[in-house]
């Protein structure tokens, strides 16, 4: 199969995935889950990523190496893909005081989607040559980003208006719909992207011999400092990042509780951040490819900083339309350049495994804290002061990135 045409398969999966990401966390159950099921208690939602956070950020590291080890990649893919796709599809059956329930099926669907973005993401260097990964990333953000479109557009066809006797009914509609769109569209990643030809005949026990790998890996970047780039690039990463998930998981509740906002305002809302996130991860993957992936975070990083600003002192729709789009632009290139730098600064031949330091142990467990901070500062003061608090995470990590050297930089240097 033509490289062009894996690449499409391989973005595919992109496309299918951000149904979960978009209805699941952050436009439909999250406040669902929060304004309904569990009353307005923000801090239960915000415990239940942390805890979800948690585990794949204590199972991603292991699981990368033993990808590495067993070249099989796909294999892991798949089983991650269906567990997130099977809870997702539950949640059709969650109402108001299932906590516990609707907590343990967002916990297990957000573990395997999360644990299946290791194995996804290592597939990219062997996708195309290094010049190319930003360009590549970029579009595999894109195609994200697009299906986030579709979904949400499908859901907004199908919900009627909140007095509606059958509105809840078709609120738990979208999240089957979520799970389907995100079971059929991985389809062609699974049956067309080859996994890389080398093998590796293994004598001890694969998870044993992953995880010593892991531990060596951990040793070599933080004990040992024998890659201080992508021990400094992780810091950073794990502190923008937090900021990222947080304003995710949260977004929904903070348009609907401070501004307001009915469904349709912000089912329009995120469409128009998906729309101009598909434009953000276009032009600024070809940007990434020419000025390097630490430059382009940079800029990223500094629109976040404005846009966490600018979203805890708005106060009209209008205003928060504008900040919407400001977070589009910056949502999808800052974490398809991340992906680009990752890959430019990992050895080849162990991408699994650093991938899952970068998406699972830094990636997620950074997650554990932005989240629960939110969900406690907001409510016992307010959302608008932890909107802003969040500010701090992009700041710092912005400072750390500068920090970060690139040797292996396709036109300028870094």
């Amino acid at each position: 199969m033509k490289n062009k045409s894996r690449i499409v398969c391989w973005s595919m999966f992109d496309f299918a995935n951000t149904a979960f990401s978009v209805i699941i966390v952050t436009v439909i159950y999250s406040k669902y889950f929060t304004n309904v099921v569990a009353g307005g208690q923000k801090w239960i939602w915000g415990l239940s990523v942390s805890v979800s956070m948690i585990i794949a950020a204590m199972l991603s590291p292991a699981l990368g190496a033993i990808a590495d080890l067993s070249r099989n990649r796909k294999r892991f893919l798949l089983l991650f893909t269906l567990i997130s796709v099977i809870c997702t599809a539950l949640m059709y059956f969650v109402v108001k005081g299932d906590i516990l329930y609707g907590a343990i099926l967002f916990i297990f669907a957000n573990v395997g989607f999360k644990a299946g973005l290791v194995f996804y993401d290592a597939f990219l260097p062997n996708l195309t040559e290094k010049k190319n990964y930003g360009r590549v990333s970029g579009y595999g953000f894109a195609a994200g980003y697009l299906g986030a479109l579709v979904v949400l557009l499908i859901v907004l066809f199908i919900l009627p208006d909140k007095s509606s006797p059958i509105y809840y009914e078709r609120i738990r509609l979208s999240f089957l719909i979520a799970s389907a769109f995100f079971m059929l569209f991985s389809i062609p990643l699974f049956l067309f992207v080859s996994e890389p030809k080398k093998k590796i005949q293994i004598k001890k026990s694969l998870i044993k011999k992953g995880l010593l790998k892991s531990y060596n890996t951990f040793k070599a970047l933080f004990i040992e400092k024998k890659l201080p780039s992508i021990s400094k690039f992780l810091i950073s990463f794990f502190l923008y990042n937090d900021a990222i998930i947080t304003i995710i998981a949260f977004a929904s509740i903070f348009a609907s509780n401070v501004l307001h906002m009915e469904d349709f305002e912000l089912i329009i809302f995120f469409i128009i951040i998906q729309s101009t996130a598909v434009l953000g991860s276009f032009i600024f993957g070809i940007i990434s490819d020419h000025i390097g992936p630490k430059k382009t975070i940079t800029i990223t990083l500094v629109i976040w900083i404005f846009v966490v600003i600018g979203a805890a002192f708005v106060n009209t729709t209008g205003q928060f339309y504008f900040i919407g789009l400001l977070a589009g632009l910056a949502i999808g290139s800052s974490q398809s350049c991340s992906r680009s730098l990752m890959a430019l600064l990992t050895p080849k031949s162990s991408e699994a495994e650093y991938f899952g330091f970068y998406d699972g142990l830094f990636g997620k467990s950074s997650a554990v804290i932005g989240p629960l901070f939110y969900g406690i500062v907001s409510d016992i003061s307010s959302e608008r002061i932890a909107t802003l608090g969040l500010s701090l995470f992009f700041i710092a990590g912005l400072i750390i990135l500068q920090g970060v050297k690139v040797k292996n930089k396709v036109t300028t240097t870094n």
